[in-house]
């Protein structure tokens, strides 16, 4: 089984919906963890989002880049620029490091409805790069 780590400055939205995608199409190929340079929790909307595709993460925690030093992970994919400039240097090699800047809806400001299909449009953007990582990576 191959490890990912998927990183995003507060682990709260882009790198949580990708952690849920990556889980779904990884199953049993990839072992999948998430963090962030910093921690902001898991965020409500990205929650909700996910939970109209079928995938639950109200049981996911916002954790730090750190606590996972020890492991050696097989692809490291930043998800943010921020982190991506930020993002500590890891003692294991990684098979092949990957980065894209996804779009951040937690961001916007506006009405619910406008809020409500930026976070789908992101969940879009992100699925799709998943589907396309484990095409690519795992078959």
């Amino acid at each position: 089984m191959k490890k990912l780590l998927i990183i995003c400055t507060g682990n709260s939205c882009r790198s949580q919906i990708a952690h849920g995608f990556m889980q779904r199409f990884g199953k049993e190929k990839l072992e999948v963890y998430s963090a962030g340079i910093e921690t902001h929790g898991v965020n409500p909307r990205a929650i909700k989002t996910m939970r109209k595709v079928g995938i639950d993460l109200s049981k996911n925690t916002s954790n730090l880049v750190s606590e996972y030093d020890s492991i050696t992970f097989d692809y490291i994919l930043t998800v943010c620029d921020h982190a991506a400039e930020n993002c500590p240097v890891f003692t294991g090699n990684a098979l092949l490091k990957l980065h894209h800047n996804f779009t951040d809806p937690s961001k916007l400001k506006g009405t619910e409805a406008e809020i409500e299909a930026a976070f789908e449009a992101t969940r879009l953007e992100i699925k799709n790069y998943c589907k396309a990582f484990v095409d690519t990576h795992l078959n």
